[in-house]
């Protein structure tokens, strides 16, 4: 069995350190692959959105939950930008949230832009992208955007679970992209 890199003393929940597994990615990098759950039963990959600009924002989910302030305000913002943005680009949202939770979120909130995927069956991508917390298993905050050719181009990790990514600078390098 492979050895999980475990990150200390770069995140923190509500001001407490926590430790992130998997690997720090960097912008050049490969983007590396991924299982999630479209729904209870069907997962996808990266290879699923082949030849697509892929904007990844990963949320904390269950407590807190995508129904949180900050999640919440994530999740509308980027399905906001999506329809400026052209058919070759692609919003994952990925959560640890139960497929069904996130698909009642979006519907009562009228999200229906991005495609949210979850990882709560493998924490697959969690640990493929250096953001799944040790200590209660949710994904950390974080932006990711991979290019056509799933190269990484912008990365952003949030060092407090509460803060908001910075959404600017994001869709800049998006609007670069596309």
């Amino acid at each position: 069995m492979t050895q999980v890199q475990e990150r200390t003393g770069v995140a923190t929940v509500g001001g407490n350190p926590v430790t992130l597994l998997g690997p720090e990615i960097k912008v050049g990098d490969q983007a590396p692959d991924f299982k999630v759950n479209k729904d209870l039963m069907t997962e996808v990959s990266l290879a699923d959105y082949a030849g697509k600009i892929k904007l990844i924002s990963v949320v904390p989910s269950v407590v807190p939950s995508v129904d949180t302030a900050t999640c919440d305000a994530q999740t509308r913002r980027f399905n906001v930008e999506a329809d400026k943005l052209g058919d070759n680009v692609v919003i994952l949202t990925i959560s640890v949230d139960l497929p069904f939770a996130q698909s009642r979120f979006c519907g009562a909130a009228g999200i229906d832009k991005v495609i949210t995927l979850s990882d709560y069956k493998h924490h697959n991508f969690g640990q493929a992208y250096g953001v799944l917390i040790k200590e209660i298993q949710l994904d950390q905050r974080a932006i990711f955007l991979v290019d056509a050719d799933n190269t990484v181009r912008y990365v952003e990790y949030l060092s407090e679970m509460k803060e908001h990514p910075n959404y600017d600078a994001a869709l800049e390098a998006l609007r670069e992209l596309v």
